[in-house]
């Protein structure tokens, strides 16, 4: 099973269980370890879509007494690879080819971030796919919107 599969069968097994989000969550960051640094909470997935949650904690607060930029960048990146990924067709892959970040507003509060996307049905070469994250604070207000381009391939 590839790690996309497990993430996808992980997902439907725990998320409607009592306390399923948060233990998926959890167990995300074994599977892909630096994920779970900012202790990101995915509450919807589902293929070519990811809401994630942030709480707002001092481990992701800089100087400024906001959330830091790069625990931003953290959250939108895993949450285009988690709309991604598993919506991949059987036997491609994915990476991140290149990655950027629109800061629109100091991040205070906890964030939410959500990504909708439309991945191919089918893969016969090497394309790059351009995914979307838009995060948000508790206002509702854009903090930030990241960019991941996604070179996906046959496998």
């Amino acid at each position: 099973m590839t790690p996309s599969e497990r993430v996808a069968s992980l997902w439907r097994t725990l998320h409607s269980k009592p306390g399923g989000t948060w233990l998926f969550s959890r167990l995300l960051g074994r599977v892909i370890p630096y994920s779970s640094t900012t202790h990101p909470h995915v509450r919807e997935l589902r293929p070519g879509y990811a809401r994630l949650t942030m709480k707002d904690r001092r481990g992701v607060r800089n100087h400024l007494n906001s959330i830091h930029a790069i625990a931003i960048a953290s959250l939108g990146e895993l949450t285009s690879g988690l709309a991604m990924v598993p919506a991949l067709p059987p036997g491609a892959r994915g990476i991140v080819t290149a990655f950027s970040v629109e800061y629109l507003k100091k991040a205070r509060g906890n964030l939410e971030a959500v990504c909708s996307c439309q991945p191919p049905t089918s893969i016969a070469a090497t394309i790059d796919v351009v995914v979307e994250a838009e995060i948000r604070d508790e206002a509702r207000d854009i903090v930030a919107r990241t960019t991941a381009t996604w070179r996906l391939s046959p496998a």
